[in-house]
């Protein structure tokens, strides 16, 4: 037919879902004749997409179209499209990218539809697209072929541009609150800010080995001692460690710094943050999550890292006795371990996951916590929290430590007891002499964005949250 199957370009044509909004432009023109129904008349409209149902009836083709906005019933009839149109209708598979020029209106059953006037061929679909009712049901096929799931999943898309809008929101809420957005590099010489197993390459012009950033921290942080008040970053970071329903190797954080703030005023702007993201979705603060709902009603409650573990153990905090004793019933080996590691560890495994929340969980054993600020009242005490909902760990904040003589002593003893093969990790000493240089007072604020995006689109699993998650290569 001397049709391109690859397409031009296809100028002037409106989204889906704006021709929806128009359905209001249909009206109902009087009958000529006493016994003809009215006519119904709409607006002329231009549309693109891709074919994902197709019914030929004689001299009639419907099918729908979809695009990022929405989908719609358009009819094509051999009389009103002419010939060579109707000859080209005949060529149109499941997924071809059509465009279309007709009428907005609706069939005698009231479906909205454009009928055809011309259609024009924009894209050839050579794979066969998947069973319409059966769908993509294996959840690593709609992982693996994402392309495929935000095009026949119901809801897909919506989820995804629902994590545009938080993403979104976060910027905007942090914006006026005064902070700045920076990038920081994601190849580091040295693996530090958080105790996690990075990603090793190698640089071959400066023959030196790199890291891919395990966290966003310390150049954040650097950036506070050059005067940056108010500094964040929404960015990928990279550990190499498992993957489950949590956990993904490369992940998205906002690390975020005020200067002459604290852990407290981290917790309000955390509130904020969330409200703000809620309310940019069009949604109520009380959220289903599977079977079970979140009240993000603010405040948010707040209690003691000791008052809980009491509560969902029985032991005191400090009763370094009871606590190694849970421990080994559990099956925790405590020999030769700090009693704040025994009881860290028994905390993730009988409180954490008991926590519905949001509840922020405040002032950790400071052991435990080599990057915080002491309080003042009390030394052993970290003014650190981690914002819990549902048992997932969501963020983690802390009053910053900006002592630079006790930054350089916690780190060498957190990594002391570090095996190089886990952490990797060596000391910072050019941050040890920015923080020299005077680091303000400050909070500082870490929060998950592919959990935050679960937890506000009802997903269960991160990898439904992010486009391309890690996937083991795929066989043939």
């Amino acid at each position: 037919m001397g049709i391109d199957p690859w397409g031009h370009r296809f100028d002037n044509h409106i989204a889906i879902g704006k021709i929806r909004d128009r359905e209001d432009e249909v009206i109902a023109e009087p009958a000529t004749e006493p016994d003809k129904p009215p006519h119904l008349h709409g607006p002329t409209v231009r549309a693109a997409g891709r074919i994902v149902l197709l019914r030929r009836a004689g001299k009639l083709v419907f099918l729908d179209l979809h695009d990022w906005t929405g989908r719609i019933q358009v009819a094509i009839g051999m009389k009103q499209v002419g010939e060579r149109a109707w000859d080209l209708t005949q060529q149109f598979d499941l997924g071809d990218l059509i465009g279309i020029d007709g009428e907005l209106s609706r069939t005698k059953v009231g479906e909205l539809t454009i009928f055809a006037s011309d259609v024009h061929f924009l894209t050839k679909c050579i794979e066969t697209p998947p069973e319409k009712h059966k769908g993509l049901t294996d959840p690593e096929l709609r992982q693996r072929m994402r392309y495929l799931d935000l095009i026949h999943t119901e809801g897909q898309w919506e989820r995804f541009l629902r994590r545009t809008k938080i993403v979104q929101s976060i910027r905007n809420t942090l914006a006026g609150e005064g902070f700045v957005e920076v990038e920081g590099p994601t190849l580091h010489a040295i693996a530090g800010g958080a105790a996690a197993r990075p990603f090793v390459t190698h640089h071959n012009a400066l023959d030196i080995d790199l890291f891919l950033r395990i966290a966003l921290e310390l150049h954040l942080k650097r950036l506070m001692v050059g005067g940056v008040e108010r500094v964040y970053e929404l960015g990928r970071v990279y550990r190499n460690e498992g993957i489950d329903a949590r956990h993904n190797p490369e992940f998205t954080m906002l690390e975020l710094y005020q200067a002459y703030g604290d852990y407290r005023a981290m917790m309000d702007l955390t509130e904020k943050l969330i409200v703000a993201a809620i309310a940019a979705t069009g949604q109520p603060l009380k959220l289903q999550w599977g079977d079970k709902e979140i009240d993000f009603t603010p405040p948010f409650a707040r209690k003691t890292y000791d008052e809980l573990f009491l509560e969902h153990t029985g032991v005191a905090g400090d009763d370094a006795a009871g606590i190694a004793a849970l421990a080994k019933r559990i099956g925790f080996e405590t020999a030769n371990r700090h009693p704040d590691v025994i009881k860290s560890q028994v905390f993730e495994a009988k409180v954490e996951d008991a926590l519905s929340g949001p509840i922020f969980v405040i002032d950790y054993p400071a052991s435990i916590c080599p990057l915080t600020k002491r309080k003042a009242s009390n030394p052993a005490i970290a003014e650190r929290f981690e914002l819990f909902i549902h048992g997932m760990e969501l963020a983690n904040a802390y009053t910053e430590l900006n002592d630079p003589d006790l930054q350089e002593q916690l780190f060498t003893q957190q990594l002391a007891g570090m095996p190089e093969e886990e952490s990797m990790a060596r000391m910072d000493r050019d941050f040890i002499r920015a923080m020299r240089h005077g680091m303000p007072p400050a909070g500082g604020l870490g929060i998950g964005i592919d959990r935050l995006v679960m937890l506000l689109t009802n997903t269960q699993t991160i990898r439904d949250v992010i486009l391309f998650p890690l996937l083991r290569p795929e066989t043939t």
